[in-house]
């Protein structure tokens, strides 16, 4: 067994895998990162995406990129009642994202990224409120943690 594991071992630390984030705070993933600017995002959706955006790159002196973003946030009900009444609603989010290099204009990626939550309606208007605001700040972040992700991949030099 022990053999096993070792061989394993030995596999992986041969086939080039290794970490996204390694050399943390001074590694290649987080200076590009920290080189992202992300331009405004209108509505209540945009504000709560850029600020889990921002959190996330921790710009750092000047930008190398800036991040445009456009969102797509959808309500549908989903189970009806015989009085037509909604009992279940699905929240989606959508981004279409292009991260721009600042020194020659050029659209470095050109992406999407999107989830989406389910929320029971009940008969309490204010609790459905507060549930379908609760979704989108979920997704917000999710949608967050996507773009950086691929930002990540697309922009870190390959060894």
């Amino acid at each position: 067994m022990r053999a096993a594991v070792l061989a394993l071992g030995l596999l992986l630390a041969g086939c080039g895998l290794r970490p996204l984030y390694g050399g943390g705070e001074s590694g290649a993933v987080r200076q590009t990162l920290s080189g992202v600017e992300v331009a405004p995002i209108t509505g209540q959706n945009g504000w709560l995406v850029a600020n889990a955006l921002r959190d996330r790159l921790r710009q750092e002196g000047p930008a190398r990129y800036r991040l445009e973003i456009r969102l797509d946030d959808d309500i549908t009900g989903l189970g009806i009642r015989r009085d037509d009444s909604i009992t279940r609603e699905r929240r989606t989010l959508r981004a279409r994202y292009q991260l721009v290099d600042l020194s020659n204009g050029q659209v470095r990626l050109d992406a999407t990224a999107g989830s989406d939550a389910g929320i029971d309606v009940v008969t309490s208007e204010y609790a459905t409120i507060a549930a379908e605001r609760s979704a989108l700040e979920r997704l917000s972040l999710i949608v967050a943690d996507q773009i950086v992700t691929r930002i990540a991949l697309t922009t870190t030099p390959r060894p």
